[in-house]
């Protein structure tokens, strides 16, 4: 009987130690997700106490400036939003309970850059972002206008931003972003929805077309009137019209890059980039004759610079005395081919024959020269060597029949090189032969007068 209570005495504190383990776990996995450090809860938050006021339409604050302050909060708006999951107070640190504790802004805008601080604490690496940003130095430099957070995204209905794998905005975006700088750029944003980059995303939403942020950036937003940003500028139009898969929608060339730095204004604005990128240049970067915001397509009638009389005009900006052929000089961002300016195609690949046919054949003729050079002198001295040396006496033969003989040396080929010297030697020999025989004649004259005088 002993024996069998003993195995379920043991099952029994087996299961009691796995039960308490369990409801341990439980509670500690509850605990933490009850009170989670940054006020985001994985359920939406009990905001109704909250809401029993700022969801009345037409609530409003009067301020010292005369301005008045919405203060109605509509409840849809913020459970769609992408803040739903925060409570109130996770913003509003200093508002606990009813009443609310005095408010000491004087205008909307004093009331707004009171919370300019309060992103920094969900967002940090944005806020790193904003540091930098035009915007910042803005507001640094005392212009109270510039943009912060709030600004941009609305606390209260700001939605899940789409973004890509590399973290930036989706296409899907690109229309809003336009519509949210449109705030303090309206004039811009009226030049740039008349472009065919502006109605491209505002019309069509077509997700090939750039938006503010895929020029001047997101948060880190530089200034584009320096001179850095206009020498980096070309580098943010590759970005687009260098890329195949894009550019073959619209039958655009994607040697825009390439053509452009390869001339002689590309080759000095990259020249200045690369060497001293603060350094103001002269010379044309792409808006300076495509646009900035109101950029039209090539073939447009009225700004397109693909039409002759509208290049002309672009080119006279900085060449006020160009000639209405002036722009024939001009190719295009197209590498020529034989079907697009066969002609200028055809020379350069005459050139690409005929100059290495030249200088290689030069060099063929150089290396065989010295060739037959050093290859002759050498031959000539194994000759002078074979012939100063003495054969062998030969066995059972006389003492003269064993004497050396001279041995003629053969005549070595005359190489090119030699022939003015075998020309100089003959020239003298001949002269020598000349002159002794002129001697041997003078003295057979002073022999036969000797003889006739004895006579």
């Amino acid at each position: 009987m002993r024996r069998l209570q003993f195995p379920r005495i043991v099952a029994a504190v087996i299961f009691t130690l796995v039960a308490g383990f369990l409801i341990f776990t439980e509670g500690a996995q509850s605990k933490t997700l009850a009170t989670p450090s940054t006020g985001v809860s994985p359920q939406k938050p009990d905001n109704s106490a909250c809401l029993s006021c700022h969801q009345r339409e037409g609530i409003t604050w009067p301020l010292p400036s005369g301005e008045v302050l919405p203060l109605t909060i509509n409840p849809k708006g913020y459970d769609q939003s992408v803040h739903a999951r925060l409570s109130c107070q996770v913003c509003h640190t200093n508002i606990t309970g009813f009443p609310h504790p005095e408010n000491t802004a004087k205008d909307r805008r004093d009331y707004t850059l009171q919370y300019q601080t309060t992103c920094n604490q969900c967002h940090p690496n944005q806020v790193k972002e904003l540091a930098d940003s035009v915007h910042t130095r803005l507001f640094q430099e005392g212009n109270r206008d510039a943009p912060i957070c709030a600004d941009c995204h609305n606390p209260h209905t700001q939605e899940v931003i789409e973004k890509t794998p590399d973290g930036l905005p989706a296409p899907s975006e690109h229309a809003r972003i336009a519509q949210t700088c449109s705030t303090c750029h309206a004039a811009i944003y009226e030049e740039y929805l008349s472009s065919v980059h502006g109605s491209g995303i505002i019309e069509n939403r077509n997700p090939d077309v750039p938006a503010c942020t895929d020029c001047h950036g997101v948060h880190r937003i530089t200034n584009p009137k320096t001179a850095a940003f206009r020498l980096s500028s070309p580098q943010l139009c590759a970005k687009c019209h260098t890329d195949e898969t894009i550019m073959s929608k619209y039958g655009l060339s994607t040697q825009v890059l390439n053509t452009y730095v390869a001339d002689f204004h590309g080759t000095t604005v990259v020249l200045f980039e690369k060497t001293d990128p603060d350094q103001e240049t002269n010379k044309p970067v792409c808006y300076d004759c495509h646009g900035v915001h109101d950029i039209q397509r090539v073939d447009d009638p009225n700004k397109g610079i693909a039409i002759k009389e509208n290049l002309l005009r672009t080119c006279q900006r900085c060449h006020p005395d160009a000639s209405t052929n002036f722009p024939d000089s001009w190719l295009g961002h197209y590498i020529p081919s034989p079907d697009r300016h066969p002609l200028v195609y055809y020379v350069n690949l005459f050139y690409k024959i005929f100059i290495p046919t030249v200088l290689g054949g030069m060099a063929i003729f150089v290396a065989s020269d010295i060739y037959y050079r050093v290859w002759g002198r050498k031959r000539r001295l194994r000759g002078k060597e074979a012939s100063a040396t003495p054969l062998p006496p030969r066995e059972g033969g006389s003492a003269e029949a064993n004497q050396p003989v001279e041995s003629t040396p053969e005549a070595a080929p005359v190489q090119p090189a030699d022939r003015e010297d075998l020309a100089g030697d003959s020239l003298i020999s001949s002269g020598e032969d000349v002159a002794s025989q002129a001697e041997a004649g003078t003295d057979e004259v002073v022999s036969s007068d000797r003889t006739s005088d004895e006579e």
